[in-house]
């Protein structure tokens, strides 16, 4: 990574690496103000770093956020290392502690998504920054893989997202591009302070594991460059799952009837359904059970319902979770409760 000076500013090839994708794709405009969520840890350095350095090019207004979920005995001490570190660079920072325990990931990644959807409905944020690199992005992939994910599983951490359903802020991840290895090298060449948390080594956690043992033995086995390599498959895939989603949201309004009345249940009509490809078949019978079972969807769940798109008249499945079965009427496939006759 060669230096040089810009504005008075060290300026590295990831500086100009960042700041070169950032006018390709949109992903923080200029005049944007954006949260930051810091863990202290050398990704959020590093993306810390960057936005400083980067702010006078782009007038962006930024805060941070540091989420103590007081999983250790030295979170107060994190806590306070971000705070100052953030000040230092003319950053004003902001600590939330948990109340209750974060007994899991994804309960604790659940209380950071609701502390920054409660900053920026306070605040005048028009986006959350997160410090995820390809590393995390492959992570994710091989995670969401071993539990049996679908391609929209697989996409694993697109470079934007919406906050929430209902926010119009958006959560982007400009550290997409560089692998953690490469945060690590920019942490190292401006001598940044890092703070190291324990729990990233505590292999109880899945991600842990996948991340220590796991990625590993793909690179020494397999492909050195398998961070890069399946984070770009994420990339393709993202791009392809939003197509498939577009196309059958399309089919999902044409032929989807949600019940009218107490009597009946949700229709799909069959014979337009049954011409179109597999792919999008699969996408409009999992939108419908989604909407008519609490329950996770499995591919058996998805697979029943494709079946009964050629079956005769009468056939019908076993029950889903929750007490919903599948009757085939005439060109209508019903899913209704168990009780209705």
């Amino acid at each position: 990574m060669g230096l040089s000076s810009m504005g008075g500013v060290p300026w590295s090839t990831t500086h100009a690496g960042v700041h070169r994708l950032l006018k390709i794709r949109p992903l923080l405009p200029q005049g944007a103000t954006g949260l930051l969520a810091v863990s202290g840890g050398q990704d959020s350095v590093c993306l810390l770093k960057l936005l400083v350095d980067l702010r006078p090019k782009w007038g962006w207004q930024l805060r941070a956020v540091h989420c103590d979920h007081r999983w250790r005995a030295d979170s107060g001490a994190n806590a306070d290392f971000v705070r100052q570190l953030c000040e230092g660079w003319g950053v004003p920072c902001e600590v939330v502690t948990a109340e209750a325990d974060c007994a899991t990931e994804a309960k604790a990644r659940q209380w950071r998504y609701q502390v920054f959807e409660e900053l920026t409905s306070r605040e005048r944020f028009t986006h959350v920054v997160t410090g995820h690199t390809a590393s995390d992005r492959t992570e994710t992939l091989l995670y969401n893989l071993l539990r049996g994910s679908g391609t929209d599983g697989l996409q694993a951490l697109a470079w934007q997202r919406p906050l929430s359903q209902a926010s119009p802020i958006v959560v982007v991840r400009p550290l997409l591009g560089l692998t953690r290895q490469q945060t690590g090298e920019f942490c190292r060449q401006f001598d940044l302070p890092i703070w190291e948390d324990a729990t990233n080594q505590d292999t109880r956690y899945a991600r842990n594991r996948i991340r220590l043992e796991l990625l590993p033995y793909l690179q020494e086995h397999f492909n050195p460059g398998v961070d890069a390599t399946l984070a770009n498959t994420a990339e393709l895939l993202t791009a392809e799952v939003e197509l498939l989603e577009g196309m059958a949201g399309e089919l999902y309004g044409a032929l989807v009837s949600p019940p009218a009345g107490n009597s009946e249940g949700w229709k799909i009509q069959r014979s337009p359904l049954k011409t179109a490809p597999l792919a999008l078949q699969r996408r409009v019978l999992r939108r419908v059970l989604q909407q008519v079972t609490p329950a996770q969807i499995s591919f058996e769940h998805v697979e029943k319902l494709v079946a009964l798109l050629v079956a005769p008249q009468g056939s019908q499945s076993d029950p889903f979770p929750g007490g919903i079965i599948a009757v085939v009427e005439g060109d209508w496939l019903v899913l209704k409760p168990l009780m209705i006759p």
